[in-house]
């Protein structure tokens, strides 16, 4: 039986670890990016483990290109099997000084994204089904210069538990992945030994161990830190 994930911010760090780990397991894959030559690159990666690939230039910050993204979906796919709301992005900054409008940007990307994809594709799970929100240890702790994208994954963890209290007895699961830091185009140019950083195939490995698991159990959180701890 064919196998369908949907992945946000795909063609970079998590995402494209994510991405490669699902096509070698023989998912068919759609994602997005706001780039669309780094979509053409990803597509031609997956191609090469003979799955169905369809991609999406969108910003996911703007709802009508999350109603895009997911209509495209709906057009070509008969269910999905993994959906995993993996777009986000970081602005540093302290709540009470950052410009006007940081906020609301981080918001929409990290947290409307997923709450907009995960309802447009509602119909689209069945039994079985595994929606995966990518967190961040942010989501449970404040970190100094981080004030916007801290509460927006604090909100994330707050979707997470709700939507899975929705849907515990429909046979779909949800998970909240809780990474540390993790090497990724963010991190390029930092003068820190590799070990530091944990690698994205970590997380992507992480997750599928969730997946794998019988339909009688869930893992509803993790948290993976590098082994030496938060930067």
């Amino acid at each position: 039986m064919e196998k369908y994930a949907v992945i946000t911010g795909g063609t970079k760090g998590i995402g494209h670890a994510i991405c490669t780990k699902l096509a070698s397991e023989g998912f068919n894959i759609a994602t997005c990016s706001r780039n669309p030559e780094d979509l053409d690159i990803l597509r031609t990666e997956l191609e090469e483990f003979n799955v169905q690939v369809i991609t999406k230039e969108a910003d996911l910050g703007k709802k009508n290109e999350v109603w895009t993204f997911a209509q495209m979906i709906q057009n070509k796919w008969p269910h999905v099997d993994i959906l995993v709301n993996n777009a986000g992005i970081f602005q540093p900054g302290e709540i009470l000084k950052a410009p006007d409008g940081q906020m609301e940007e981080m918001v929409q990307v990290n947290l409307y994204s997923a709450y907009y994809l995960t309802r447009y594709l509602s119909k689209y799970f069945r039994s079985g089904s595994h929606i995966f929100n990518m967190c961040s240890v942010a989501s449970l702790i404040a970190y100094p210069n981080g004030g916007s994208y801290t509460i927006s994954k604090f909100a994330l963890l707050g979707f997470s538990k709700a939507i899975r209290e929705e849907l515990k007895t429909s046979g779909i699961r949800v998970t909240a992945l809780l990474p540390g830091a993790t090497w990724s185009d963010s991190w390029k140019g930092v003068d820190l030994p590799e070990e530091r950083l944990m690698d994205p195939r970590d997380i992507a490995d992480t997750m599928w161990g969730a997946y794998s698991l019988s339909p009688a159990a869930v893992v509803e959180e993790v948290v993976i830190r590098p082994q030496l701890g938060d930067l």
